[in-house]
């Protein structure tokens, strides 16, 4: 069959490549892919935008395309699921309405609230100094966050007044995430170690994925600006089996069957990011769509056919699926353009690929890359994830940073402590 995969980063390469993988897989098409995609085995980029609905469903028609996975949430929360269905067209996604468990921080506060889902303590404004206010009364550390999609970036871990201020200011009154930052919800600060719980639903079903941990900062030590992703592991460590199951039938289900009672059934896959304290476990916000860069490494331990997993979802059958994985961990460090989340060059000539995909067990998924009169160019901010396993978390750490070296464009940029956290742990 020919699937079709809506989406340019670093997620949708790794989608893109896993699907290539299937025997039964002929033809994927990317939507707009990247330079990494365009090379791919089996892979064709088509020069589509995720937000061109019509002309994404007249292509599946025109192409033979049986199944589309969309990667990231914007379509999604665009509704391009609903679009597609009502086309009669195979898609992999939540609906305009489940997505919207991403799209308002607010409203995936409310299903958690109803559903007795561990979270946060949190409020909801619209009002510059009510919001301030609040802060002033809860007292700091405080978590601030745009209510809307921001990317990655839109929340502020205020440890001063002057940052919750700035934080408020910026979102409310300066309006850098636009109609995203109409409102912020303003949480309870809460110690311990993040974790990312991904699983695939039917609407009935949870299959959980293998545990990741990603790395939002921009520098080592978990410092600077939150980021989209530099880097993430798999399996992490400090998500245990009880964990995991906790967080299955205390998380999971009761956000579908919360979501059922208003009438919205969720096909796709759940994201829940998770913070891990000595007292338990709560859920920081809720995701629509596969996390990035978690899917890079998760998706290298995969063993079994994605197409098989996503069309038992969409068929409301993935009762009678089960996912095999290969034990070993992986690595995934994002190398990115200098000055990243802020202002970066693009353009940038990149080499030395091949030679790092020629280190065993390594797989360079690219993020922010295109192909300009035959080089290979920067087009984004995060470039490329070099994803490893090993047979030890150490190996995998190793392959990936002996990947990285390999490397080269202008100003790149990585975290050189991506897996440390789970070293520390399992000593």
């Amino acid at each position: 069959m020919n699937v079709m995969v809506v989406g340019g980063g670093g997620r949708e390469h790794a989608i893109a490549w896993k699907v290539a993988r299937s025997e039964k897989v002929g033809r994927v098409f990317c939507a707009p892919g990247n330079g990494g995609t365009a090379v791919e085995d089996k892979c064709e980029n088509i020069d589509i935008k995720p937000s061109e609905f019509s002309d994404l469903a007249d292509f599946a028609n025109k192409n033979n395309v049986e199944l589309t996975i969309v990667g990231p949430e914007d379509p999604l929360v665009a509704g391009i699921v609903d679009y597609f269905e009502n086309k009669g067209l195979k898609i992999f996604g939540p609906n305009k309405s489940a997505a919207k468990i991403e799209d308002s921080k607010a409203f995936a506060k409310d299903i958690m609230l109803k559903a007795g889902i561990p979270t946060a303590e949190y409020q909801r404004f619209t009002d510059y100094d009510e919001a301030l206010g609040y802060v002033d009364k809860k007292g700091l550390p405080i978590v601030i966050k745009a209510d809307g999609l921001a990317a990655g970036k839109g929340v502020t871990v205020a440890f001063d007044r002057e940052e919750a201020r700035t934080a408020l200011n910026s979102i409310l009154v300066d309006k850098i995430f636009g109609e995203s930052g109409s409102s912020v919800v303003v949480e309870e600060y809460l110690e311990g170690e993040e974790a990312s719980y991904l699983a695939f639903t039917d609407g009935k079903t949870v299959l959980p994925l293998q545990s990741s941990q990603d790395h939002k900062p921009v520098f080592d030590g978990d410092k600077g600006p939150n980021t989209g992703g530099m880097g993430a592991y798999s399996p992490a460590p400090v998500v245990t089996e009880d964990i995991m199951n906790y967080v299955t039938e205390n998380v999971a289900y009761p956000l579908i069957k919360e979501l059922k009672k208003r009438g919205i059934i969720y096909k796709g896959i759940i994201y829940a990011g998770l913070m891990i304290t000595g007292n338990g476990v709560n859920v920081l916000e809720f995701n629509c769509r596969f996390g990035d860069p978690e899917t890079q490494p998760i998706l290298y331990r995969m063993e079994s056919d994605i197409t098989d997993v996503i069309s038992k979802c969409i068929d409301e059958e993935l009762n009678s699926v089960e996912i095999k994985w290969d034990e070993k961990p992986s690595v995934c460090v994002v190398v990115a353009s200098g000055g990243y989340p802020k202002v970066y060059n693009k353009g940038c000539e990149i080499t030395g690929i091949e030679n790092a995909e020629e280190i065993k067990n390594v797989k360079v998924f690219h993020a922010g890359t295109a192909n300009v009169n035959g080089r290979l160019v920067t087009s984004g901010g995060r470039v490329l994830g070099i994803t490893a396993k090993g047979d030890k978390l150490q190996t995998a750490i190793d392959n990936a940073y002996k990947a990285v070296k390999k490397i080269n464009f202008s100003n790149m940029h990585y975290r050189s402590d991506i897996g440390n956290k789970a070293l520390r742990r399992m000593k």
